[in-house]
């Protein structure tokens, strides 16, 4: 076989490849929908579902139940000072079935308002995007306090804002985090404070038997876990937890 021969072979599959791979590809076709809105093929509305997958950890963490339960459930860990039980992997969890739980509500109306009619093809991706965050924004505003909205509106300099449905989601998000934390940290106070008792008359009965030596955490955890269990705290903490979310 001569040299010439096996490069006359690669420029000749250099100039079909291209040719059969652009062939391969589907068009990008958009049509018009009846409510005036734009539809696009498979592929671009594929691309746009896997590019928003990416916001799903942030949505997660920061537009749902998960950043109060999770952060309760770790300051209950510290009251009963206990820094390794429950571990981190049975409190992230718990943490997130019950997030399911509080949201299920909210998924099965964005199921049903925004997922079902775009698969049907009856609405458009944008009207299906509007659609499937009024739950989410209704959610969240139930969860808000006005002052919280208030501060960010003043510092992102919006103007008076009339109806629930106007507040921008830029605005909504960070004040919902924020009320969250706060509610978070009132929760914890309210949990530290029968286990701080505890930690008190424990410390003060070995000061007063001279047993200088002993750990008062040491001594004061077994009377802890005995309340804990004797009030059916987890049902107690669980239970209020997510009925803070429905009221």
């Amino acid at each position: 076989m001569s040299p010439l021969k096996p490069a006359a072979i690669i420029s000749a599959l250099l100039l079909v490849l291209p040719q059969s791979a652009s062939a391969a590809l589907p068009a990008v076709i958009s049509h018009t929908l009846a409510d005036g809105g734009q539809s696009w093929s498979l592929p671009v509305q594929t691309l746009l579902f896997l590019t928003l997958l990416g916001f799903i950890p942030a949505m997660l963490l920061m537009m749902t139940s998960f950043t109060r339960i999770i952060i309760v459930l770790g300051l209950l860990r510290n009251a009963l000072g206990t820094p390794s039980a429950p571990p981190n992997q049975v409190l992230l969890g718990l943490a997130l079935f019950l997030t399911f739980f509080v949201m299920s509500p909210v998924a099965d109306q964005v199921y049903r308002e925004a997922y079902q009619p775009f698969s049907e093809d009856k609405i458009s991706l944008e009207t299906a995007l509007e659609k499937g965050t009024a739950p989410l924004r209704t959610f969240m505003l139930g969860q808000t306090r006005e002052s919280d909205l208030a501060l960010f509106a003043r510092i992102a300099k919006v103007g008076d804002i009339q109806e629930a449905k106007d507040v921008p989601m830029r605005i909504l998000i960070p004040a919902f985090i924020t009320s969250e934390l706060k509610t978070a940290f009132q929760i914890g106070f309210t949990i530290f404070i029968p286990f701080l008792i505890i930690d008190l008359v424990v410390a003060s009965v070995l000061m007063a038997l001279g047993m200088m030596m002993v750990p008062p955490a040491t001594v004061s955890l077994p009377f802890k876990l005995m309340l804990f269990v004797l009030v059916d705290g987890w049902q107690l903490l669980l239970g209020s937890l997510s009925q803070s979310f429905f009221n």
